[in-house]
């Protein structure tokens, strides 16, 4: 005698490739303002990095009577562990003001 079948409860084959696509697209749509806000952090980062040094370049040359020669100057010195962005751009010193070099 067979077994009588039984419904069982569970997804279809196009349920489950319905819920991937819809997975997938919000994927694509959130994917680049995640990429663009990692960048805008990185830049407020770089900002603040410049507001810093440029404030330890004033300390050194209250302390020194004179301004970094560059900002080599002020890590050697330890007024400062790092003398760049936290995304890798460099900084340059001249003429006593902090800039993103370009």
């Amino acid at each position: 005698m067979k077994k009588p079948f039984h419904h069982q409860a569970g997804f279809t084959l196009v349920e489950m490739m319905i819920v991937l696509m819809i997975i997938s697209i919000l994927l694509l749509v959130a994917l680049p303002s995640m990429t663009k806000n990692n960048e805008v952090a990185g830049d407020k980062g770089c900002e603040a990095t410049v507001k810093l040094l440029q404030t330890q370049v004033h300390a050194y040359e209250i302390d020194h009577d004179r301004l970094p020669t560059n900002l080599d100057a002020l890590k050697r010195e330890g007024y400062v562990e790092h003398t760049e962005c936290p995304n890798g751009k460099k900084l340059t010193l001249r003429n006593g003001v902090v800039a993103i070099s370009e």
